[in-house]
């Protein structure tokens, strides 16, 4: 039928099968009223109706719950009060003040040199394969004692897991010490606080020495408590600071309207702009004569007259003495099995201008939803990350109702002015909790790997870098021990390694008995769907200007069958992290391969060319 309205619409939801089209707006008595149409989906065949909206105490503004019953007249006034819903997605800005695309604070203004890919077969002596903070840090670090360095990236340099941080340099990892004294005991947990700390000062001494403008500021950094249960909790981390001898004093109060039941504070920390202090360090690294290449994934590592060989995508080689594997997840996993002993998740992060200034430090809640907290500067400007709502990834809700909590939880602590970035991180999580740092087997004693972070890449990403470079001059290093990929502490680690291998058995199943009864006409500009295209599941996303995009869902690393990601915009393996963008490149391993165009199996992963293996 034809719209009633002739006017362009500023903003659509949908919600099952029905779409509420806004098509303008006005005040009514200081409160906004909307005019639009409801257009209900009944197979082909759709009625439009006009319908008017005032909300009011309404969460997630302008959604209308209708039923196929509902009788909607010209200019009639439906009063909503406390409204939710599952399933919206929006085209336009979520409540009309979350940014429409994720974009990290950190890539504002930076002017970051590009690369060319590698072209010709060359010889190094050391090939760093991923160019984050580990990856620089380790080419920086080894260009200096004069090496020649190679560092390959698969995209653009910063612009993975480092270039979506918090950016938060401390030791300060949660609540950490007292866990690590109760699984691999005293001596080891002190050793993982010293190897955080050497880290931070490294950062700071680099800072100074080379005159890096980066916004280091050193800042206290506090746990909090919001209940009595979590607070025993950190009464007990506290006494594990004091066991492993560091630094820390309770507290019962934070400059926040927050309510907390217990702090702890960790004096002495610091946080950085982490692309300007990375970037001189890839400078340097030119200068030190090294060699970087973008647009260069790496896929395999061959051992021939006592070198490694880095194989490349595009069928070139990088013959060197040691290959540093600082790629995030591991592109190479040998026998080592990396996907087994990990997983992925992913946390949001908001950056708002607030109406007062911030109080300073840096803050993290332990209970759940986790909150974090820290300030930064654009343009003189000061801007609050407001970070948090961890999950796994490729599992749970709606990823953008994670950014609506942060949302409601920065208006209920700040009078926010503006949100002007929004973005996600991903980040992997050992069974012990611990990086695995050194050798990427046993007796592999070139090969080196660094993975394992849990959301702490800043410190543990340099910490790895300084036993890189220990480790390639043939220096000894305390921290081998603590570290070692090779490692398995039974406890945790074999309850993590059922718990975690069992949940990838459960969504693999999970994804194959899906049968979903949607069709590619369902899917709205804007939309990413789960649908059923001659029998076969299939992933569906519709632009802005109407073009459909449509992919296989089996995920091309094990054969788990991906999810729609709404708040990036991105297919999210829920079995080992895998993340691809809507067309289907790869964003994020272990995946080394797209999602395909044609039917997909699992069996497919171990046979065809289009696989990873």
């Amino acid at each position: 039928m034809t719209p009633l309205f002739s006017v362009q619409p500023f903003f659509v939801a949908s919600y099952n099968r029905y779409d509420v089209v806004i098509m303008e707006e006005s005040l009514f008595q200081g409160i906004n009223v909307c005019y639009g149409v409801v257009i209900i989906r009944r197979g082909l065949f759709r009625d439009t109706l006009p319908f008017t909206i005032y909300p009011h105490k309404i969460r997630l503004s302008l959604i209308v719950l209708f039923t196929k019953r509902i009788a909607v007249r010209k200019q009639e006034m439906l009063i909503l009060e406390n409204v939710e819903a599952e399933g919206i997605s929006m085209t336009e800005q979520t409540n009309g003040r979350l940014p429409k695309n994720p974009e990290p604070l950190w890539r504002e203004d930076m002017d970051i040199p590009e690369y060319t890919p590698l072209e010709e077969h060359i010889e190094t002596d050391v090939v760093v394969v991923g160019a984050g903070i580990t990856g620089l840090t380790s080419a920086y670090l080894l260009a200096k004692e004069g090496l020649n360095v190679t560092v390959l990236e698969a995209g653009r340099i910063l612009n993975g897991t480092t270039g979506h941080t918090t950016a938060k340099i401390t030791a300060q990892h949660g609540l950490i010490y007292d866990e690590l004294i109760q699984n691999v005991g005293q001596s080891q947990a002190r050793l993982y606080y010293e190897a955080n700390k050497e880290a931070l000062d490294f950062i700071k001494e680099t800072v100074n020495e080379d005159k890096i403008e980066c916004d280091f500021k050193e800042q206290d950094a506090y746990l909090y408590a919001t209940t009595e249960r979590s607070a025993s909790k950190i009464e007990k981390e506290y006494e594990a600071y004091q066991k492993l001898r560091i630094g820390g004093d309770l507290g019962d109060q934070l400059p926040f309207s927050i309510q907390v039941s217990r702090t702890l504070r960790m004096k002495s920390q610091a946080q950085f702009h982490p692309l300007r202090y990375l970037s001189q360090l890839a400078e340097q690294v030119k200068k030190n004569g090294g060699n970087m290449y973008e647009q260069t994934t790496a896929v395999n590592i061959d051992k021939q007259d006592g070198k490694r060989i880095v194989h490349t995508r595009n069928e070139k080689r990088v013959t060197a003495d040691f290959v540093l594997v600082c790629s995030h997840f591991p592109f190479y996993e040998g026998s080592a099995f990396y996907s087994a002993r990990m997983y992925a998740d992913r946390s949001y992060i908001l950056g708002v201008k607030t109406k007062h200034p911030y109080p300073g430090g840096m803050y993290l809640s332990v209970d759940q939803p986790n909150r974090s907290l820290r300030s930064a500067q654009l343009h003189g400007e000061e801007i609050v990350l407001i970070g948090g709502e961890s999950h796994k990834t490729g599992q749970g809700k709606d990823t953008m109702k994670h950014y609506q909590a942060l949302e409601k939880f920065g208006q209920d602590v700040f009078e926010m002015k503006d949100i002007a970035y929004r973005w996600s991180a991903q980040d992997l999580t050992t069974l012990d909790k611990l990086p695995y740092i050194g050798e990427l087997s046993p007796g592999e004693d070139r090969v080196l790997i660094a993975t394992g972070f849990r959301k702490w890449g800043m410190t543990n990403g340099t910490a790895a870098a300084l036993m890189f470079r220990d480790l390639v001059l043939g220096k000894k290093s305390p921290y081998v021990e603590v570290f070692s990929p090779s490692r398995f502490n039974v406890h945790p680690s074999l309850k993590n390694f059922l718990v975690e291998n069992g949940d990838v058995a459960k969504h693999l199943m999970k994804g194959k008995l899906d049968v979903p009864d949607r069709r590619p006409e369902d899917v709205a500009k804007g939309e990413g769907k789960i649908v059923s295209i001659k029998g076969h599941r299939k992933g569906a996303y519709r632009d802005e200007n109407g073009e459909l995009f449509v992919v296989d869902t089996t995920c091309t690393h094990v054969g788990c069958e991906v999810e729609w990601n709404s708040g990036d915009c991105t297919w999210d393996c829920p079995c080992h992290g895998s993340r691809f963008s809507y067309k289907g490149d790869v964003i994020e391993g272990p995946a080394e391969k797209p999602l395909q165009q044609h039917d997909h199996t699992i069996f497919d992963n171990f046979t065809s060319e289009d696989s990873g293996y």
